[in-house]
């Protein structure tokens, strides 16, 4: 797939390079075409000749006109299939079960990213045959002078490497500041998304006015960057336009003192100031063209820091490529998942964060809750089970594979991770219900009224088929939280962590939701990270992690009774 777009990209170029040689040198070519009209057939007098050279004229301005047309056609597929290409490797790199994309970076700059850069990279393919096509009108324009007059020939040949050199330094600072802008805007663009996501919290702490403050400094920051990037443009594109003139005028100069000597025709010092005030075209293209260069190799190397970020989890066999083409674009060797997947969990001497050599093993079709004194251990316990990042030290393993062993994909296929904050995604309340869900239409009702997602339903004006906003901001955190765990439980994975599912659930609705989780979940392996009674009381047993390290386990009435700690973390 990849070798195709590629390829296509690069046939596309070549035929707009193809296309736009002949539209310059057709340009090129017409005040040459008019010094011979004057010289011959106007001078003979010849009306036959001069409409000859009429009709010769015509055709050129003809070819010129087609040729210009599908030149610039081919270089702007070129271009959008190189951006789209880029924006498909970007999303299958971000999406990617290694992770790694998106540390460092904002949700926003990694939009921004697939975006505007991605957008700046793929139009090099529009000014690559554009730059060709300068160079050949340059060519043609010194071959027709040299045709007139030797000097005036060399004059082009020997004065435009300096001048496109010249132009090459001038575009450096373009470069740089063009880099900062984008990496400026990037980050304004992160902030502006993250406020927007938080609105609601910020408003209920009445901190608008400090958010703000912050995003009006992030803005002036981007916009200094921008303007600091225009005035470096409008430098860049002063300079060029001052360097033309004066190698135009030069060569103009040239050629009326050797009209003056008699050296050239009157024909041929119309064709040589026509030629000179051509050059203006393929010169300024050429300016043009670096300045592009300039920002798109800024942009490129924003694309490729995202597209070689390392990934947060090692694959087995090697890391292969992040951002290759098709599914993951991960190298899927190593051991084979288990199948089928039973379930068994299992964590010797787990150390991640604030977790200290855990032991742990759930059975296949269990049901266990695990309270944890400090909550950010609950945390590094998700992301070590679900292999979101690799514990400092011990080993977690899945039917006595070490998760190590397997590929994030295969991991994923078998371990779902339910997480506090889940997102909800703009369509209706059964598109994020269904989202991943693989069984039958029956399960997904089972999985609405199991999470009392089926009450949001039919609290809203069009039930189940509502739309819902992005991330479901027009849900109350209650009815956000219901349906992120039913879209858990539709996918039926054999191995699901659920992180704190009802915290913004009233107690009525949390008791029923327990209830219905135990029957559902039934025969699969389930792990409760949560300091919910009602969660904790249908749990077959309970684990407690204090001080980084399981301390006791039991059900959950012996535990209240008998353990302080899991007292104060479950009923404070």
């Amino acid at each position: 797939m990849l070798r195709q777009s590629v390829a296509g990209q690069r046939r596309h170029i070549a035929t707009g390079a193809a296309l736009a040689v002949g539209h310059q040198a057709g340009e090129a070519l017409v005040p040459v075409l008019i010094g011979v009209v004057i010289d011959q057939a106007v001078s003979d007098g010849t009306a036959t000749a001069l409409l000859g050279w009429l009709l010769l004229l015509a055709a050129v301005f003809t070819g010129l006109s087609v040729s210009f047309r599908f030149a610039l056609r081919a270089g702007e597929r070129a271009a959008e299939q190189a951006a789209h290409e880029l924006r498909r490797r970007l999303a299958t790199r971000v999406l990617d079960p290694r992770g790694g994309a998106e540390t460092g970076r904002l949700a926003g700059a990694l939009v921004t990213i697939a975006t505007g850069d991605a957008r700046r990279v793929g139009t090099v393919n529009t000014v690559i045959p554009a730059g060709v096509g300068a160079l050949a009108g340059l060519l043609v324009s010194a071959v027709a002078l040299l045709r007139v007059s030797v000097p005036l020939g060399l004059l082009v040949l020997l004065g435009t490497p300096p001048l496109l050199y010249l132009a090459h330094l001038l575009g450096r600072p373009l470069e740089r500041r063009s880099g900062v802008e984008q990496e400026r805007a990037a980050h304004a663009s992160g902030i502006a998304t993250d406020l927007v996501a938080g609105l609601r919290v910020l408003k209920g702490l009445g901190a608008e006015n400090a958010a703000v403050a912050r995003y009006r400094r992030t803005s002036r920051d981007s916009l200094a960057a921008t303007l600091r990037a225009a005035r470096a443009e409008a430098w860049h594109d002063g300079a060029i336009l001052a360097l033309n003139g004066a190698f135009i005028a030069l060569v103009a100069l040239v050629g009326g003192r050797l009209a003056a000597r008699g050296d050239i025709s009157v024909g041929e010092l119309v064709s040589a100031v026509g030629l000179a005030q051509f050059l203006l075209t393929p010169l300024s293209m050429i300016s043009w063209v670096g300045g592009e260069l300039a920002q798109g190799r800024a942009s490129a190397a924003r694309v490729a820091s995202v597209l070689a970020a390392p990934p947060a989890v090692a694959t087995p066999g090697g890391t292969g490529d992040p951002g290759a083409a098709g599914g993951t674009g991960a190298n899927r060797s190593g051991a084979a998942r288990p199948t089928p997947v039973r379930g068994r969990l299992r964590l010797r001497g787990v150390t991640h964060g604030p977790l200290r050599g855990v032991d742990l093993d759930v059975a296949p079709g269990e049901l266990v809750g695990v309270v944890t004194t400090d909550p950010a251990a609950a945390g590094a316990l998700l992301e070590c089970l679900a292999r979101e990042a690799d514990p400092e030290a011990g080993t977690v393993e899945l039917d006595g594979a070490p998760l190590t062993g397997l590929h994030p994909a295969e991991i994923r296929a078998a371990i779902l991770p339910a997480a506090h904050d889940a997102d909800l995604f703009e369509g209706t309340l059964i598109e994020n219900v269904t989202a991943a869900a693989t069984g039958p239409a029956d399960h997904v009702e089972h999985a609405l009224h199991a999470a009392a997602a089926d009450e949001v339903a039919r609290a809203l004006p069009h039930g189940a088929h509502t739309p819902i906003t992005e991330r479901g901001r027009s849900l109350s955190g209650g009815q956000r939280q219901r349906v992120a765990l039913a879209r858990a439980l539709a996918a039926d994975p054999p191995v699901l962590l659920v992180h704190d599912p009802t915290t913004a659930v009233d107690a009525v609705t949390e008791a029923r939701v327990a209830d219905r989780l135990r029957e559902i979940r039934r025969g699969r392996t389930t792990v409760l990270l949560t300091t919910s009674p009602a969660l904790l009381a249908v749990a077959d047993r309970v684990l407690v992690l204090d001080g980084g390290t399981v301390t006791t386990e039991g059900r959950h009435t012996d535990l209240v009774r008998r353990h302080a700690a899991y007292r104060a973390a479950v009923l404070a």
